[in-house]
């Protein structure tokens, strides 16, 4: 799993702007270059901050301890930015402050190339295990989905989103069909094949900003930002439709698969609950297989209603 170096450069010296900035130039990474640490620290809150600072101690403003503070409070609940710290000072208790306001490393000034490149391969390789964790912590190992509390985590944020913006966003419970059967039929790990496949399926029908997570053993949560109830059902369908237009190849040979789906929506007109919230998508869902499965039903507030969208084929 690789890792695009988003490189800020964060020193105020023209010179050594300059010298620093032409060795980047010459290994091909990408980088920005602001000269004082108020405007690092506006880089940092920007949705999309750097990964690897350069950062020079001595800055006009904030100085670079404290804005590597600012980076690591920015950072806490985000992707993690890895920091070095340029500096003519050699005291080991000014390496020691350092560290302790968040460095992960620190450089001499005037900077050598060489040193400069082993650092950066160095934050490149911290960069790449901390997202691999993060990756492992948050996706289920066998489909590549959000996992159960990830998933959540996307919808308590989206529940909050629709509340402040007056807008709702679309929540559907999937679950396969018969899945018992399947694996009864085919075996485990041709079940597990039926997973992935129905996971990447799923996957393949959302926009960047839509999200699906691995719910429970067979079943999936997604959440659709800015989708009313109209909107919401007509893509569930649309997905029901994907999930079962093909069988899906096994090494024990081609499964059918179809998938019933409970749609609902986040109020902002009244206060729900996620929980509320979830049990409305699980009512639709539960109301889809007791009529027959391999269709969509949706349920919102005290509005519901059975066989609107049944599959035909």
């Amino acid at each position: 799993m690789g890792t695009a170096l988003k490189i800020l450069l964060v020193e105020d010296s023209a010179i050594d702007r300059h010298e620093v900035g032409k060795y980047l130039t010459e290994w091909g990474l990408d980088y920005a270059v602001v000269d004082n640490g108020t405007e690092a620290v506006k880089l940092f809150e920007s949705p999309h901050p750097p990964n690897l600072v350069l950062l020079d101690w001595l800055l006009p403003g904030i100085d670079g301890i404290d804005v590597c503070r600012e980076i690591r409070k920015l950072g806490k609940n985000g992707p993690y930015t890895y920091t070095v710290m340029l500096t003519a000072k050699s005291r080991k208790q000014d390496l020691l402050m350092a560290m302790e306001a968040g460095a992960d490393d620190y450089l001499a000034k005037p900077v050598d190339p060489s040193e400069l490149r082993a650092r950066i391969l160095a934050g490149k390789r911290i960069l790449e295990l901390q997202q691999s964790l993060r990756f492992a912590a948050t996706h289920d190992f066998l489909t590549d989905l959000l996992n159960r509390a990830e998933i959540l985590s996307v919808l308590e944020k989206e529940w909050s989103r629709s509340r402040r913006e007056k807008k709702p966003a679309t929540v559907i419970l999937a679950d396969i069909d018969h899945f018992k059967s399947i694996n009864d039929s085919f075996g485990h790990a041709a079940g597990d094949d039926v997973l992935k496949e129905v996971a990447a399926r799923l996957k393949s029908t959302l926009r960047p900003y839509d999200a699906v997570g691995r719910y429970g053993g067979e079943e999936f949560l997604l959440v659709l930002p800015a989708c009313d109830l109209v909107i919401g059902r007509r893509r569930a369908d649309e997905i029901r439709h994907l999930i079962c237009e093909e069988p899906i190849s096994t090494p024990a040979g081609k499964a059918s698969v179809t998938i019933s789906m409970g749609v609902t929506v986040t109020a902002f007109n009244h206060e729900l609950s996620i929980t509320e919230i979830l049990h409305q998508a699980d009512m639709a869902l539960y109301e889809a297989k007791k009529l027959g499965r391999n269709r969509v039903e949706f349920k919102y507030g005290s509005v519901s209603r059975a066989g609107l969208i049944h599959a035909r084929s």
